[in-house]
């Protein structure tokens, strides 16, 4: 885990980001206001249900959003905000000093090129490696995956299991030692047991580089296990933001309650009602229509509120403060 000072400067700052996206059946709005800080070497797990929001934020961030996308707010980053930036600088910045680990590893893989070539290629183009240092690397990256030897280092995708393409993602996007990690459902497709291992040895190499990670993932318990502060993702809208231990021990937030008891260790209790429409969504607090505590007042749209925490963060620092949206607090 993560330990830093309270005067720390994020390295990466979202201000207000708010996506949407022209469709035949309406404007669907997918990211609404989202606002949190990263810090150098900090995880931070963005979680929620599917269809939230999380991977938007994920793709503004890196500028890979189809051109039906209508974008607001600010993503700074070194000073820069990228979403100003033009193509040409976001390929720089792109897999050398941010990296994605998409959750689809079919769709960003070449079918035709051996995987070893794959990773070993960024290490050719961006730092200029000599062939046989680069292949020698990237398998050294894949053995620590667990995909070692030599008849793995010639295989193509097509060859490997949804799985093992997974991890080659993870590798390809740690070769070149970026600053940030966007780790996008980086354990979809793999067992408990082995998304445990991976994430585990993704989580060492991201300390040994000393790389910042944001964690996309609807796995609170892998959230729990790895990141050091959590941002509670609903209807497009961060609900609550704090430490991961203390979220999981003390949920301010009505929905970050009823997510937790979805778990089978918390009894496994669905949250009533359907989710609602990212097109037309309730107005007021999105979640009121399924919150337990529902007054007249929910109605009317909360601001996020920063209350005590009692974390084990250097006191007064961002991480020691709970951010919640909900007109409790």
């Amino acid at each position: 885990m993560n330990s830093r000072r309270p005067d720390d400067a994020p390295i990466l700052q979202i201000e207000d980001l708010s996506v949407s996206f022209s469709t035949a059946t309406g404007q669907v709005k997918a990211a609404e206001n989202v606002c949190f800080k990263l810090y150098k070497g900090e995880t931070l797990a963005l979680v929620g249900e599917t269809g939230c929001g999380k991977s938007v934020v994920a793709s503004s961030i890196m500028q890979l959003l189809p051109n039906n996308a209508h974008i607001q707010g600010r993503a700074i980053y070194a000073g820069r905000d990228l979403l100003s930036l033009s193509e040409k600088e976001m390929s720089r910045i792109r897999g050398s000093e941010i990296a994605i680990v998409f959750q689809n590893p079919s769709l960003a893989l070449n079918p035709i090129m051996r995987v070893s070539e794959q990773i070993a290629e960024m290490l050719q183009v961006r730092k200029g490696y000599p062939a046989a240092q680069s292949l020698e690397l990237a398998g050294e990256m894949l053995h620590r995956l667990g995909l070692q030897g030599d008849d793995k280092m010639r295989m193509y995708p097509f060859q490997f299991s949804g799985g093992m393409n997974q991890r080659v993602m993870i590798a390809a996007s740690m070769i070149l030692s970026p600053r940030i990690i966007i780790a996008d459902e980086p354990s979809k497709g793999l067992d408990g047991a082995l998304a445990a291992e991976v994430m585990a040895e993704m989580a060492r190499i991201k300390n040994q580089v000393g790389a910042s990670l944001l964690l996309i993932t609807h796995d609170l318990n892998l959230a729990r296990n790895i990141s050091d502060r959590m941002a509670v993702m609903y209807c497009g809208e961060i609900m609550e933001i704090g430490e991961s231990e203390e979220i999981f021990s003390l949920p301010r937030h009505p929905y970050t309650a009823a997510l937790l008891r979805c778990l089978p260790e918390r009894g496994f209790q669905p949250i009533p009602g359907p989710s609602p429409s990212m097109i037309k969504p309730p107005a007021g607090c999105k979640f009121h229509p399924r919150c337990p505590n529902i007054s007249e007042v929910c109605r009317r749209k909360p601001k996020m509120t920063r209350v005590e925490g009692r974390g084990t963060a250097p006191a007064g620092s961002e991480s020691e403060i709970r951010e919640v949206k909900c007109w409790r607090y």
